[in-house]
Parts: structure tokens; C-alpha cells; sequence
């Protein structure tokens, strides 16, 4: 085919899509790719890891509260329609010349190498996905082009000119002279296009879109697939097996820890039910046996531990709370489960902690970074290394093989998963992920309460209603619970049992509520004494404060 400035193009709607099957072959081949060598080195998951890197604290925020846990997926889903936009462009700009549109592929290939190889955890393949990818776009789009149109065969001439009969084409030598021959038999439509003729052939293109959308499909399901070989558990299942009892177990749940009440969140969150949030777009696939734990930075003595390491030492179970900064006042972001892990402040002791340091800066697998206060691990709190999450060994999303939890801060300056590194350093010297992004650099949880039931919106009988819910603040511990109703006098609920101050707390309450409408509002008090503010903030930049308020309809 010509594929010269001046040389036959398809129609608009054809460049476009073969574009797009263009565009959805690269993908899909890069994740058959990715598959056999790291499934981060995507070029979705590596461009969408780099946009996540940079996106603003505002928007990440609301990301989150907009769309939840779901907010991985949305991103994903969006880099594809972005991904397909483009390549709809770039088909069409090759009708002018194809080579801009392969140009234009392989600039999508570039930035999907940078983004990979520029990953904290990035390997000496990750190139290839993009580059291959790349690759198989740029061909599949010229191969479009082709089975689009082609020169018309020899010795045929342009559609005839006036008077010549319907069906025939005129020739010969000279004026008024020549004989009917007959015209191309029926298919391809004719095209002139400067002196060659021009036959799209629309069944070709759309049998190769078909083909090609076949391969794109099959890449991603293979690499999915292949992928899939790095799930860890099997591992898991390995590590059950040999995970020791604790050395100091938690004492049992004391009986009135649960009230029990159908729409309350249960006092132990189940381990798929508890909340997830992060930045990875893949879940880090660590396999225990190779993993280890580096402690440097201010110490004396640096240390690194194996996996097997942690296993032999003291375990400890521990019921701990944990939030996210994220949440909104009233939100789903926080959770309680009873951990097993070593104590973190024995291994920095061990390791020689030194007097001026001041902040423990973790790293995850897949480089997120937290920083943590010194003093708040070292204060005699359950701040664990954790192996364990209720009874069973730690799920991939959650952190497998180890994770840190610490009790009363929240989890983007305590709660490192897939943990592999530990430098002991200074706030004024080191930052980690979310501080140069607005966030606090030190960040307690703060006092809070939420009402489970009923719910915003709800429609509850007239009369004697029960409202419910369950209130935080952690390492101090809940001391009470106040209802109002229609901004009337505070009363106090009844409090659940707690095994201690690191938990959240139930509560709940009858109320006798009349025909019609009503707001209800709650707040709680720490053991401190102190009382959760109305002021509302926002979760930015160390965590959202006012009275958790719903509105219900009593009938």
C-alpha cells in the first residue's frame, strides 16, 4: 500500500479502529509479556503506579472517599479508555503518512519503559514489556492499513466518465472512439487517489480487527495467567503450616466485647471484610523464603532478619485497631483484628537504637515509604512486626509475609506492608511518601465515633429505637458515648467490654423517637477526658475531626 503524504487513505471511522486494535494489541502482547517476567512492569500498572506517585493529596482524597476501595480499578479503567482515545488519534493521523502513527506507538512504548524501570522495585527486564508491546502495536497497525486498501489491479482505469454505459469503462485511442469493456467485478469500493486507484476493502480491515482483537484479549488473559504464578498461596499455606503459637497470647475477648446488634460492625473485623488502602495497583507477590528485613541507618549495630529469623522469636498477639487518614468522620476505613508478630522495639533495641534518633523510616516492597516516631514504638505498646492477622497468616493484600501495626497512629505513618527495610533516622532529615504531599509527618488518631445504626436515610418504626455504633481512640481508649437527637440534650450510651485501650469500643442506646423527622449525632470522650471536637476538618492533613450526624424518618 502507498502510504505517502499524497497516497490513499482509509476512511476516518477505519483508521480509527484499526488504531485502536492497534493500540489494544500493544497492551495486551506487554501483558503476556509482563506475565513471564514481572507483572508490575506493565505498562498500565507501571504508568498507573507513577500516576498515583503524583497525584495531589486533594485528589487522592477524593478518589478515595468518591469511589473506595475501587479506586485501583478506576484508575486502571481510565488509563485504558485514555490509552484507547489516543490510539484512535494516532490511527487517524496515519492516513496521512502510517509512519506517524508507529512514531506515536512507539512514544506510548517510551513512557511506559520509563515509568517501569523508574519503579523502586524495578527490575533489569522491566523494559521489555513496553518495548515489545510497542512493537506489536506499531506492526498491527501497519498490517491494518494494508488489508484496508490496496492499489487496484492492472489495467484498470478511474469509474467512467459521462455517457459511458452503466457497468462499463471507456477506452481507446481517440476522441469518440473506443469499446465497452466490462468494470471490476463488485467488492472493494473504488477509490481515485492522485493516479493510482484505491480499493478499501472493508471486510479485510474487519477481519483483522477481529484478529486482532482476539490476540489483545488472549495477551492479557495469558498474562494474567502467568502472572498468576507469583501468587503467594501456595506460601501462605507453606507458613501456616510452621507458624508458632505466641509467647504472650492476648487474653480471651471478654464476653460483652460483641453486643451483637444486626447492622453494627462486629467487634473482630473479618480478614476480606477489613478495609485496604494503599498505592500498590499490584499486589507485591513476596515469597518468605527470600524475604528479609534490613535495620540500618542511627544504630550501632545494623541488623537483617529472615524470615525464618522472625519466626524464632518471642510472637506476640495483640487486638489492635487500625485507621486510615483517610477516613471521613462516619467512615468504612478502619477496622479491628487481633495480630501476631515480634515485638518491633526488641529487634531496634537489639540493634542499638541511638539517643538522637527520633524516626523509623519503613519501606514496602514496592517502595512506599512511612515514617514512624520513635518514641511511640518505644513506649511500651504493642507495636508489632506481624506475621498474623486473626488467627491466620497475613493476606497478600494485607502484607504477606510481614507488615508493622502500631497502635494509636494512623496507617501512613505505622502500617507498612510487604515491610522489608527499616532505617532509623530524624523527621528533620529523612520524609516519607505522603509528607512532601500535604500530609502531617507525625499523625496520633484522633478521638472519634460513628453510628451504625440506623443508617443515613433509614426509615425506623416510631418509638422505641435502638441507635448503635462503634467509637476510637486508640492507645488511650474510649471512656464514653454521647447521643443527641434533634439537637437536644446529650445522653450517654452503654459502653461494650474492651480487652484494652488500643481497640475501638461499641456503644449503643434506646431512643424514643416521634413520627417524623430526625438528626442524630454522636461524640465520644477518651480516657484522657478529652471530647471529640464538632469542628469539622477535613481528613487533610492529619485526620478528620466533627460529630458523626445522620438523618432517619421515624414512621
Amino acid at each position: 500500500m502507498n502510504t505517502n503524504a499524497r497516497g490513499p487513505r482509509p476512511p476516518a471511522w477505519a483508521a480509527a479502529l484499526a488504531g485502536v486494535t492497534a493500540g489494544a494489541v500493544g497492551l495486551g502482547v506487554a501483558e503476556l509479556v509482563a506475565g513471564l517476567t514481572t507483572a508490575s512492569a506493565s505498562p498500565v500498572v507501571a504508568v498507573g503506579g507513577a500516576m498515583v506517585d503524583r497525584t495531589p493529596a486533594a485528589l487522592k482524597d477524593w478518589a478515595i472517599r468518591t469511589f473506595g476501595e475501587n479506586d485501583k480499578t478506576v484508575l486502571v479503567a481510565g488509563i485504558v479508555v485514555v490509552v484507547a482515545l489516543i490510539a484512535a488519534a494516532l490511527g487517524l493521523i496515519a492516513r496521512w503518512r502510517v509512519g506517524y502513527g508507529t512514531a506515536g506507538l512507539a512514544a506510548f512504548g517510551v513512557v511506559g519503559i520509563i515509568a517501569a524501570v523508574s519503579r523502586p522495585d524495578s527490575g533489569p527486564l522491566d523494559f521489555l514489556p513496553s518495548t515489545v508491546g510497542a512493537a506489536a502495536g506499531a506492526w498491527t497497525l501497519v498490517l491494518l492499513f494494508r488489508r484496508a486498501g490496496a492499489t487496484a489491479p492492472p489495467g484498470t482505469e478511474p469509474a467512467p466518465g459521462p455517457g459511458t454505459e452503466p457497468g462499463t469503462a471507456e477506452t481507446g485511442t481517440g476522441p469518440g472512439i473506443g469499446r465497452a469493456e466490462p468494470m471490476p467485478p463488485a467488492g472493494p469500493s473504488v477509490r481515485r487517489a492522485g493516479a493510482d486507484l484505491y480499493a478499501f476493502d472493508r471486510r479485510k480491515l474487519l477481519t483483522g480487527v477481529a484478529v486482532g482483537a482476539g490476540v489483545a484479549g488472549a495477551g492479557v488473559v495469558a498474562g494474567r495467567l502467568l502472572a498468576g504464578r507469583g501468587d503467594v498461596t501456595s506460601a501462605r499455606r507453606s507458613v501456616a503450616r510452621m507458624l508458632p503459637r505466641p509467647a504472650v497470647a492476648a487474653k480471651p475477648l471478654p464476653a460483652g466485647a460483641d453486643l451483637r446488634i444486626r447492622g453494627l460492625a462486629p467487634f473482630v473485623t473479618p480478614n476480606y471484610e477489613f478495609y485496604r488502602v494503599d498505592t500498590a495497583l499490584v499486589v507485591p507477590g513476596v515469597d518468605p523464603r527470600s524475604w528479609t528485613l534490613k535495620i540500618h541507618g542511627m544504630v550501632d549495630r545494623p541488623v537483617e532478619l529472615t524470615f525464618a529469623d522472625l519466626l524464632r522469636r518471642p510472637l506476640v498477639e495483640a487486638d489492635v485497631t487500625l485507621t486510615c487518614v483517610s477516613n471521613d468522620v462516619g467512615g468504612p476505613y478502619v477496622g479491628n483484628a487481633r495480630w501476631l508478630g515480634a515485638r518491633l522495639a526488641d529487634v531496634l533495641r537489639e540493634a542499638g537504637i541511638r539517643r538522637d534518633a527520633d524516626m523509623l523510616l519503613s519501606v514496602s516492597q514496592d517502595g512506599w515509604t512511612s515514617g514512624t516516631p520513635v518514641d511511640v514504638v518505644m513506649d511500651g505498646r504493642d507495636a508489632l512486626l506481624a506475621v498474623a492477622m486473626n488467627g491466620e497468616v497475613l493476606p497478600a493484600a494485607h502484607g504477606f509475609p510481614v507488615r508493622q501495626v502500631v497502635p494509636g497512629l494512623y496507617g501512613y505513618v505505622s502500617a507498612t506492608k510487604w515491610i522489608t527495610e527499616i532505617k532509623v533516622t530524624r523527621f528533620d532529615e529523612d520524609t516519607a511518601y505522603w509528607t512532601p504531599r500535604g500530609w502531617a509527618p507525625r499523625a496520633p488518631i484522633k478521638t472519634q465515633s460513628r453510628i451504625d445504626v440506623p443508617r443515613e436515610g433509614d426509615s425506623v418504626p416510631a418509638g422505641r429505637t435502638t441507635v448503635a455504633g462503634v467509637a476510637w481512640a486508640q492507645h488511650r481508649g474510649v471512656d464514653a458515648v454521647e447521643v443527641q437527637v434533634d439537637g437536644g440534650e446529650w445522653r450517654r450510651a452503654t459502653l461494650a467490654e474492651v480487652p484494652g485501650p488500643d481497640t475501638w469500643r461499641q456503644w449503643s442506646i434506646d431512643w424514643d423517637l416521634a413520627p417524623g423527622g430526625h438528626t442524630i449525632a454522636v461524640r465520644a470522650t477518651d480516657a484522657t477526658g478529652y471530647t471529640q471536637t464538632a469542628a469539622v476538618a477535613p481528613p487533610a492533613p492529619d485526620g478528620a475531626t466533627g460529630y458523626h450526624t445522620i438523618r432517619v424518618r421515624a414512621g
